[in-house]
């Protein structure tokens, strides 16, 4: 009872421009807002701090990059019950389909996002709203702001709600797999350097060449890969070094402890 008058009390003081914005974000979410300054800096972008005279943190940006970490564990809680049987590679990577700038830029254009974005009146006429990277940092600035205002499984649905309705898991699950982005991201889980494509060699004419490539983790050398073109052959060589990895991982698991 008493978050709620002080809810209606904070409202109180919004203008009518921002009313409606808490208004829209209450109806998109399905709870309260009882921090309505938390949603309207989840919405604004850093170009309109020096105009307003703001200080730096009342951007997006800290919301974002709280949001970031909340939407990926959200992710992979969703991959982990939807696929349970299948391993970390697979799960890394549908992950990383799902959490991409497109994806979230997608979310926020569904969720007419851009129509309440606040930038500054000299940018505001090249669209910077409309970008791909400012929809994709403000859709993962309001997953903050309802993890804060609201807690986690408030979050939670929201996200999942939004990924169950508008991407086909099955279909994302049959796309043709970025070898050379999910070894990144696994080298950057393990606080491994990240993969070097070492070109060990370079054979036939100029209009026929082949690529010999072989991928370096740390000290170790790993998988190869032979391609007429040299990122043909950096895909194979990461896709090789995924499934020796993987091998490596099922190895020790299978060892009494």
């Amino acid at each position: 009872m008493i978050r709620s008058l002080q809810s209606w009390l904070k409202k109180r003081q919004l203008d009518e421009v921002s009313r409606k914005k808490i208004s829209y974000i209450e109806e998109l979410t399905g709870h309260p807002v009882s921090q309505p300054q938390l949603f309207l800096r989840a919405l604004r972008h850093r170009s309109k701090l020096v105009e307003s005279n703001m200080r730096h943190n009342e951007s997006y940006e800290q919301l974002e990059f709280l949001g970031d970490a909340v939407l990926d564990l959200i992710v992979t809680e969703i991959i982990f019950e939807r696929f349970a049987t299948r391993n970390e590679g697979f799960m890394t990577q549908m992950r990383s389909r799902i959490v991409k700038g497109e994806t979230l830029a997608k979310f926020s254009q569904r969720l007419h996002l851009a129509d309440i974005i606040e930038v500054g009146d000299r940018v505001k006429d090249q669209g910077i709203q409309y970008s791909t990277s400012v929809l994709a940092d403000i859709f993962e600035a309001m997953v903050g702001a309802l993890y804060k205002d609201s807690g986690y499984k408030a979050a939670t649905d929201f996200v999942r709600d939004l990924i169950l309705d508008n991407v086909d898991l099955e279909l994302l699950e049959q796309k043709r797999d970025n070898y050379k982005s999910i070894l990144l991201e696994y080298a950057q889980s393990k606080k491994l350097p990240a993969p070097v494509y070492h070109v060990e060699s370079l054979t036939g004419p100029d209009h026929d060449r082949t690529f010999d490539i072989v991928v370096i983790l740390g000290e170790e050398r790993y998988g190869r890969g032979t391609g007429k073109n040299k990122k043909k052959a950096e895909q194979l060589a990461a896709d090789q070094t995924l499934k020796m990895l993987q091998r490596a991982t099922e190895k020790t698991d299978s060892q009494p402890q």
